[in-house]
């Protein structure tokens, strides 16, 4: 009986206002992130022949095969290996070391004549 008189009468409302604001949620947060999530994704697995490419694995080599089913990566040492595309990370950009190995070399080589 006491949780009778407690019931109000706009509960109905409250989970409506719910509904509205997960729904919102839904179309204007999440589902446009998921999409272009999804588009990044498929971007950075497409190599094509020649370029070097990444595993998820963390394996870099050479593509020198693509189809559906698989990619092939030739290693330094030589060795082909095949993966299937969603195994593929994206294309493999080494650092630019040039710049920042020359600029620690003079900071280095600078230090000691100071003594």
């Amino acid at each position: 009986m006491l949780f009778a008189a407690t019931k109000s009468s706009g509960s109905p409302l409250i989970i409506i206002i719910y509904v509205i604001v997960f729904g919102g949620l839904y179309f204007f947060y999440l589902r446009p992130r998921s999409r272009k999530q999804k588009a990044a994704r498929q971007q950075t697995r497409q190599v094509e022949i020649g370029d070097k490419a990444r595993t998820i694995g963390g394996m870099i080599g050479t593509v020198v095969r693509r189809t559906e089913e698989a990619v092939t990566l030739r290693t330094e040492s030589g060795h082909e290996i095949e993966f299937i595309p969603s195994a593929i990370a994206g294309k493999h950009v080494p650092p630019s070391s040039d710049d920042d190995a020359e600029s620690d070399h003079e900071e280095n080589s600078t230090e000691g004549d100071e003594k």
